[in-house]
């Protein structure tokens, strides 16, 4: 048991077959042998390299190796029975809470936190592919940020499926941006039960256009981290009222890094 709980070596060399199986293994008696605390394992998503050690290929804007990519992470993670809780970053992300404020809001949530909502532009219902009749019908197709929190259960789902991960690499090419609607999609169709149906990481889209707004280190200070915490955004939490929405915010540029480490002890409480 001790070598299964605390493995001397954390690599493997399981392709993607074996490793989605392996991460799908789930047990069905309730309770551990063991005493477990829930973790929350953070995985990033540095949409601009190729990932070597756990995505081990290229990675292209746009296309489905995205959400390949996004499964592979979940899945390496899932190997550690300890994981509960599973949160997709991008390297230009950062808390806006400490972490035991963060492990609290995850670990006793209900409910997932995956953005999926009807988008009857051409931006959403447009990228819909009518091939991907009988499986998935425009009327459950969903749209939402790819940036994710999800409980163990739904990971271990989300890993398992192969049917319409297979209909979105076949049918959702280029300009349909499978990272966007794969996840949220599915969930909608099968698990929407579990999701409170919102993310809780905040972005900037005041300015228009495609991409957010871009945080320098001249822009990082005390102030901007409290009105992103009190944006005046009410959310439900375990279906109660809450004005606590948002535990991460994008997107910082690296040079903001200096900025936010100053702020450790007074914002952050560190």
């Amino acid at each position: 048991m001790d070598t299964f709980l605390h493995p001397k070596n954390l690599t493997h060399s399981m392709n993607d077959e074996e490793l989605f199986w392996r991460a799908s293994l789930m047990p069905t008696k309730k309770g551990y042998p063991f005493d477990r605390l829930p973790k929350v394992a953070f995985i990033f998503d540095e949409r601009a390299f190729a990932y070597v050690a756990i995505v081990g290929e290229d990675v292209e804007w746009g296309t489905v190796s995205l959400v390949d990519a996004e499964k592979r992470l979940l899945a390496n993670a899932l190997l550690d029975f300890s994981n509960e809780r599973f949160v997709l970053l991008s390297e230009s992300c950062i808390p806006i809470y400490n972490f035991p404020i963060v492990y609290k809001y995850l670990v006793h949530s209900e409910y997932s936190f995956v953005e999926s909502y009807d988008d009857p532009s051409r931006y959403g219902r447009g990228r819909y592919n009518r091939k991907m009749l009988p499986d998935i019908k425009l009327f459950q197709w969903r749209k939402g940020s790819q940036w994710f929190e999800i409980q163990r259960a739904l990971a271990v789902h989300i890993v398992s499926d192969t049917k319409y991960y297979s209909v979105f690499k076949k049918y959702c090419k280029p300009a349909c941006y499978p990272d966007e609607h794969y996840i949220p999609t599915y969930l909608n169709m099968f698990h929407g039960s579990l999701n409170a149906n919102r993310t809780v990481t905040w972005v900037d889209w005041s300015l228009g256009g495609p991409h957010p707004a871009t945080y320098n280190g001249i822009n990082v200070t005390e102030s901007l981290i409290q009105s992103v915490r009190n944006n005046g955004t009410e959310c439900s939490y375990n279906s109660a009222m809450t004005s606590v929405c948002y535990l991460f915010a994008r997107k910082f540029h690296p040079s903001a890094l200096e900025s936010l480490l100053n702020l450790t002890s007074t914002v952050m409480e560190f």
